[in-house]
């Protein structure tokens, strides 16, 4: 004999499937699905040697006792990717007893020609500070951005890295980060947390190419055209590009999770920038 079911109850299954459906996505596979996305960054009078320069952005990856699937899931797409550059920006351990399993994500994380680092509010909640973030990345040969700017040469071009630290529970000073950049070189910025760039008056530095961000784990559970919740420092941002600030920005969703170890709608991402030369509009 065939079932009957009341609309009542119907909508009751149903909406009951749905949840344990998006449950079982939240907490078993959303976390471990790290997604790589690719952007191009155009950047005019690019020199030649940099076409083609690619910049890995990791962030948020919250280690905690161990290297966690999707930590371990980044690092083989990075092994397969092979990035120029990999920035490790911020938020990459939670405690100071983690620093051991940092190095050893930075040691295997490093990018094909540098790999740089900036500080994230949880390293500076953990009492990670510039000394200490130093000793640990350099065991991994990696360089600490701390309000500061490095040069990576390729050929006879250099692409310049401003690091500026947490804006969140450190001190960032981008007044001192730029100090020395000469206005015509191709710079990239990364800072963690986003909120932070709304505070910089674009006239008053030199024009990166890009600014790239965290924190803001992309909202980490998102309901369809609505995030209930992002961090302290996030401002106005959540996820992926703004195109109204001193210059393209890109957030970042993370690898990790913080709170509950759940993502909805919003799995951790691994992007990928690629520096493409546009002639200068006069």
């Amino acid at each position: 004999m065939p079932i009957s079911l009341s609309r009542r109850r119907f909508v009751t299954l149903a909406t009951g499937a749905l949840a344990t459906a998006a449950l079982a996505d939240g907490f078993l596979l959303e976390p471990g699905a790290v997604q790589v996305t690719r952007h191009d960054v155009p950047v005019p009078n690019l020199p030649p040697e940099l076409e083609g320069f690619r910049i890995a952005c990791i962030t948020d990856v919250h280690l905690a006792g161990g290297m966690h699937h999707a930590a371990r899931e980044t690092l083989e797409l990075l092994a397969r990717e092979k990035p120029h550059l990999v920035a490790l920006i911020g938020d990459i351990c939670n405690h100071r007893a983690d620093l051991e399993d940092l190095v050893s994500f930075a040691r295997h994380a490093r990018g094909t020609t540098a790999t740089v680092a900036t500080l994230g509010n949880w390293e500076h909640d953990a009492g990670i500070d510039r000394t200490t973030a130093e000793k640990a990345y350099g065991l991994a040969g990696a360089e600490l951005l701390y309000n500061s700017t490095t040069r990576v040469r390729v050929g006879n071009a250099t692409l310049a890295v401003v690091g500026i630290d947490d804006p969140v529970l450190g001190h960032p000073d981008v007044a001192t980060a730029v100090r020395g950049l000469d206005g015509g070189e191709t710079a990239v910025w990364v800072v963690h947390a986003p909120g932070y760039v709304d505070r910089v008056s674009p006239g008053g530095v030199p024009r990166p190419a890009a600014i790239i961000s965290g924190h803001t784990h992309g909202g980490q559970v998102r309901l369809p055209f609505y995030t209930p919740y992002t961090p302290s420092g996030s401002g106005r941002f959540v996820a992926g590009w703004y195109r109204d600030t001193l210059a393209p920005l890109y957030v970042t969703r993370g690898i990790g999770t913080v709170g509950i170890p759940a993502r909805l709608f919003c799995p951790p991402e691994l992007p990928i920038f690629r520096l493409q030369r546009i002639d200068q509009v006069s």
